[in-house]
């Protein structure tokens, strides 16, 4: 209030002056006001007061005090109460009721507010007793301006009550209401919810565009306008509204209303009323729900299956498009009760039935039932309906859906028939399980073993390799038929021997390459007879058989024929050389359930060869490891153990598979199941004539990681005439192809470290030298060459171990090719491959065994006289064996097997006796004990491939040589035994 200098305005007005806030609190009083009420400064400003002044609540002194300053505060307009009893305490404190005459004039802030009343208050209470003790009779001015004013401050009373009662029922209505006077449709009056509505703004006194100036351009003050002049109301439904909030963001509200046109006495519009409801929440409930129908009736139309809704009452008033579709019928006539007619007749009252019950109980509704389709056929249903309730638990419609299943309801019946055998079949299942697992267990056991075999054939080859062309290159310069040329030619037999074995490795590992064509098995099973006869021997007889109209087979035909080989060997070791061996090839086809029991078989046509003995058979668990390579039934030194995992890996590489069955008492059969193919059979190649190894003077790219395989295949390519640029990776190869260097072929190992492989070595050739030949050399190709167990198109592979004639051979073939000559026919690769498998183990005469790097040269020490018999059932290790033996001047004899030992020994005596630990008829230590029994002081040597044999210590002169060994280590063990 320092804006207002009251003290000097007020200061010598004798009539009191109090202003108070809205608070009712007093905030200066003048000192005629400050005497009247007998009160000083301190006890005025800052009180509230109708506390300091206080009075009995809702007393008639209260009511009219209160209600007055209300009306000035609300209306802005200044109020009179003539006349009002207000008790007063006095200086000794007692209470007294004085009369006032008072007036309230509003005061408006800075922003046009009103913010405080000033009170003018005059203690009338002396006149008003002069007027009452002159009597009621007396009428004067005075008395009747006394009665007047009563009669005023009563109806102020009675009117201030009346418009507070009215402001209440008012402010409760349900709806909102305001009354707009004049043309400016000033708000005259609002209730709280027509406040709450606008945000609880202050309306009262303003027109509408001046309280709610976003209205503008909305519609509605042009609706006040023409109902004001009019006169005619208008009403509203849905009416939308956007309004701007305190913090300056709008809502948009939704209402109901009717501008209502107010009349004076002469029937004058003087003002509008508006009175309505606000249906925001009812609008946007109704377009949610809306929303909400149409993306159900979306998603509905989606289903695969039909969907219905129903109302309250169980009348159907939607069905989605798939219901009409499934039904065949029209659209709309299913409505209602018209679902009815697709009950089936059987069932039709007691689902009328069971929809009736759920729709009394309010309850989900579930049943399976069948329904007549577009075809006229019935098919089941599940039909499921739930009920969607508002709030208060009523329903307000039902959505169904229908589900076929008639098929479930099909497979359910034959389940139901098949109950009855269920413990029967699920035997027969797990029978089934256990045999496909069996086979799998042991499908993964050769898979495993069939890598490690692999690798051992690579390395092994490698060295092979290496041996075979060192020995070439030494025996070129010996005499033919001396003593040193016959050493070469048997450790060459030996390296063979080992290079079949390394064959059969790979093919029990599928990693053999194949080349495999059309063929005729029965023509072929006929063309090997000679061979299979002179392998059986005469106390076998062969029978062979073949269907009239047999089916051709896609396979390698020399692997084809190896297999027939080793399967008839088997046979003739198990009938002991006596019995007969029948090799039949028919027609058959393998169906669905064959193939999923067995799981390197496959469904569909094959031929099947079948190879069957009279011998004892094999039992079960023989059957279970038969392919297991290195297993064997065979006494030591009868066999490899590589002949049938040799079939066995040839078949399954060749897309096939194998059986085998041994009926009890009735000998071994196996079963080779080959695939169909539709191609002609072609002919058989010609046989290869040999011409000697011829070479040439074009250039050769030798790329090879092996040092020692390098070397040795360098000189080999050097005494053929060639230039070789050399390269120990494919990386050094690539760098030597994009040189300037001259390059007529390249020769390439397929296995080699480093960043590139040699197939990309060799595609980079191509692309950058046009033609160039490329020969591929592999002891095992790991798959790098093949493609399902066949050598790749256009592939050209040398398998390591190979021959100088034969290396020289295949280059003529390529580089006369590849000018334009006619090439020559490749070698046979399998030539040396008509091997039983059951051979004796390798054995390398170069006498560098593991224990023989360490030895040191010894004097020779004469053995003039000594007596030595050599016991080996491999003619050729025997008779390298007893060469070495004599070399320092020993009497030396052979035996090929235990027996022939023992009566030589009974016969002639011998000072040592050198025994193979595994020989045909016995073991090499029940020679030796026989021996020992025949002279104590015989001294044993043990030839075999174990570094330790415990059976040593029994013998009192004994000693081991293990394989391979050489001359110097043979001696050498000789001289410590007769130490």
């Amino acid at each position: 209030m320092s804006d207002l200098d009251l003290e000097s305005v007020f200061a010598a007005v004798s009539s009191p002056y109090v202003l108070v806030d809205r608070d009712l609190r007093m905030l200066w009083a003048n000192q005629a006001y400050m005497t009247v009420t007998g009160r000083t400064r301190e006890q005025l400003i800052g009180r509230i007061m109708t506390e300091e002044f206080p009075a009995e609540p809702d007393s008639v002194s209260d009511q009219m005090l209160r209600q007055s300053l209300a009306r000035a505060f609300d209306t802005g307009i200044t109020d009179h109460l003539p006349l009002i009893p207000y008790p007063i305490q006095n200086a000794d404190g007692t209470l007294v009721t004085r009369y006032w005459s008072a007036s309230h004039a509003p005061i408006r802030g800075a922003d046009g507010k009103v913010a405080y009343v000033l009170q003018n208050t005059n203690d009338v209470t002396d006149l008003y007793d002069e007027i009452k003790s002159a009597g009621s009779g007396e009428v004067g001015p005075k008395s009747d301006l006394l009665r007047r004013a009563e009669e005023v401050s009563i109806r102020n009373l009675e009117l201030g009550n009346a418009t507070q009662f009215f402001q209440t029922i008012f402010d409760q209505a349900p709806g909102f209401m305001a009354v707009t006077t004049g043309q400016e449709h000033a708000f005259k009056i609002v209730n709280e919810a027509y406040s709450d509505l606008c945000g609880q703004r202050e309306l009262v006194g303003l027109g509408v565009r001046e309280a709610l100036p976003e209205l503008a351009d909305q519609g509605f003050f042009e609706l006040l306008d023409k109902v004001y002049e009019t006169g005619k109301p208008i009403g509203l439904n849905g009416a939308e509204a956007i309004l701007t909030e305190r913090g300056g963001a709008q809502t948009r509200v939704y209402a109901d209303f009717v501008y209502q046109p107010l009349r004076d006495r002469t029937g004058k519009v003087i003002g509008i009323f508006t009175q309505g409801h606000d249906v925001t929440s009812k609008v946007l409930a109704e377009r949610a729900l809306a929303e909400a129908e149409e993306r159900f009736r979306t998603m509905a139309q989606s289903m695969p299956s039909p969907v219905w809704t129903a109302l309250p009452d169980g009348q159907l008033d939607w069905l989605s498009d798939r219901f009409y579709e499934v039904t065949g019928h029209a659209q709309g006539t299913l409505f209602g009760d018209g679902w009815r007619q697709l009950l089936h007749p059987d069932e039709s009252a007691e689902v009328i039935a069971a929809w009736d019950r759920t729709i009394a109980a309010t309850r989900d509704f579930e049943a399976e039932l069948r329904l007549k389709v577009a075809d006229g056929s019935f098919r089941w249903h599940l039909v499921r309906a739930a009920v969607v309730q508002d709030p208060s638990g009523r329903i307000v419609r039902w959505v169904g859906t229908n589900t076929d299943i008639h098929d479930r309801k099909l497979a359910e019946a034959a389940l139901a028939d098949l109950n009855a055998t269920l413990e029967e079949r699920v035997q027969a299942r797990n029978k089934e399980l256990e045999a496909v697992h069996a086979a799998l267990r042991q499908s993964q056991k050769m898979e495993a073993i069939g890598t490690l075999a692999g690798g051992v054939a690579h390395d092994f080859n490698n060295l092979l390799q290496a041996i075979t062309g060192s020995l070439e290159l030494a025996s070129k310069d010996m005499a033919e038929g001396s003593a040193e040329h016959r050493r070469i030619e048997q450790a060459m037999t030996a390296v063979g021997r080992g290079a079949r074995l390394a064959s059969q490795l790979l093919s029990f590992s599928r990693r053999q390459p194949l080349s495999p064509r059309p063929v005729d098995l029965g023509a072929l099973i006929e063309e090997s007879q000679p061979i299979l006869r002179s392998a059986l021997g005469a106390g076998i007889e062969l029978r062979l058989e073949s269907a009239p109209d047999l089916w051709n087979t896609l396979v390698d035909p020399a692997s084809m024929e190896n297999a027939l080989l080793n399967l008839a060997v088997n046979a003739r070791d198990a009938m002991e050389g006596m019995g007969r061996l029948t090799i039949e090839a028919s027609n058959v086809r393998l169906d669905e359930e064959y193939a999923r029991t067995h799981t390197d078989a496959a469904a569909g046509e094959h031929v099947m060869l079948t190879v069957s003995d009279t011998g004892p058979g094999m039992s079960a668990d023989v059957i279970e490891r038969a392919i297991e390579p290195f297993f064997s039934t065979k006494s030591d030194g009868r066999g490899t153990g590589l002949g049938l995992p040799m079939v066995y890996g040839f078949t399954t590489q060749s897309g096939g598979h194998m059986r085998l069955e041994s009926p009890p008492g009735s000998g071994a059969v196996v079963r080779i199941y080959l695939p169909r193919t539709v191609r002609p059979a072609l002919e058989s190649a010609p046989a290869v004539i040999r011409t000697g190894a011829r070479g040439g003077h074009e250039t050769i790219l030798l790329v090879e990681d092996d040092e020692i395989v390098r070397a040795t295949v360098l000189s080999q390519l050097h005494d053929l005439g060639y230039r070789v640029l050399e390269a120990q990776d494919a990386d050094e190869g690539l760098v030597i192809v994009d040189s300037d260097a001259h390059i007529d072929l390249i020769l390439t190992d397929v296995v080699m470290p480093g960043r590139l492989t040699s197939r990309e070595l060799a595609a980079h050739a191509l692309k950058v030298r046009p033609g160039l030949p490329v020969l591929f050399s592999s002891g095992y190709t790991r798959d790098a060459m093949l493609h399902d167990g066949r050598l790749e198109e256009g592939v050209q592979l040398l398998s390591k171990p190979y021959s100088r004639e034969t290396l020289a051979a295949k280059l003529r073939e390529m580089l006369d090719g590849a000018d334009g000559a006619p090439a020559a026919s490749p070698p046979s690769d399998h030539s040396a491959g008509r091997e039983s498998g059951n051979g004796a183990a390798p054995w390398s005469p170069t006498g560098k065994g593991p224990s023989e790097d360490q030895a040191q040269a010894n004097p020779e020490e004469s053995q003039s006289g000594m007596r030595i018999l050599v016991c080996e059932d491999d003619a050729l290790i025997c008779l390298d064996l007893a060469e070495m033996s004599a070399t320092r001047g020993a009497k030396v004899e052979m035996a090929n097997n235990g027996r022939d030992a023992i009566r030589i020994l009974d016969r002639d005596g011998a000072d040592l006796l050198l025994v193979d630990l595994g020989l045909p008829d016995m073991s090499g230590l029940e020679v030796a004990q026989r021996a020992v029994e025949i002279n104590p002081d015989i001294a044993i040597l043990f030839a075999t491939g174990q570094h330790d044999l415990p059976e040593l210590s029994g013998f009192a002169r004994a000693g081991l040589l293990t394989k391979p060994f050489g001359e110097k280590m043979l001696h050498r063990q000789i001289d410590a035994l007769l130490r």
